[in-house]
């Protein structure tokens, strides 16, 4: 690729959630996967974490961090599906 969309202001930071790290979250939040925002594999955005992480599976977890004006930062996860 020649331009990395998460280089970009508007786009929010991008992390994969390591798998022993989501049931601790699922847990926290009190919520099932099936019950978060999608994120699609052909979003650009898993691409470029594609190269920074090796394939990312259907069912992963990719936690948002977002900037506001009002709470300074806010985390959002959602779940990769397939196309």
């Amino acid at each position: 690729m020649k331009f990395n969309v998460l280089e970009h202001e508007l786009v929010p930071e991008h992390y994969l959630v390591p798998a022993e790290e989501e049931e601790e979250i699922l847990k926290k939040y009190n919520v099932k996967k099936e019950n978060l925002p999608k994120i699609r594999k052909s979003d650009p955005v898993l691409r470029i974490l594609e190269r920074k992480y090796g394939h990312i599976p259907v069912g992963s977890l990719i936690k948002i961090v977002r900037k506001s004006p009002t709470a300074g930062r806010i985390v959002v996860y959602r779940v990769v599906i397939r196309d």
